[in-house]
């Protein structure tokens, strides 16, 4: 199971990435850092998830070691809060 997490002060990606994911896939862990830490995330206006979600094709997002995978996740209708603790 993958845990997802906000990038604290001093870890790598802070101040560049907003978000981190762990965790195992086929067998091997990984770190995926994603999200701009400058960028607001517009994700209730539902035009604009629907862009996004289009734009990044969230139908098929792909295996979860990539940030794609995560982002789609992010800008699902889950809350932000129940995704990343």
């Amino acid at each position: 199971m993958a845990s997802v997490r906000r990038i604290r002060k001093g870890e790598p990606g802070h101040g560049e990435k907003k978000f981190v994911a762990t965790g195992t896939y086929e067998g091997k862990a990984y770190t995926v850092r994603f999200g701009d830490a400058n960028m607001e995330i517009r994700r209730d206006d539902p035009d604009a998830r629907k862009n996004f979600r289009s734009r990044h094709s969230c139908d098929e997002p792909g295996p979860p070691n990539k940030a794609r995978y995560w982002a789609c996740k992010m800008w699902s209708n889950k809350p932000v809060s129940d995704i990343a603790k």
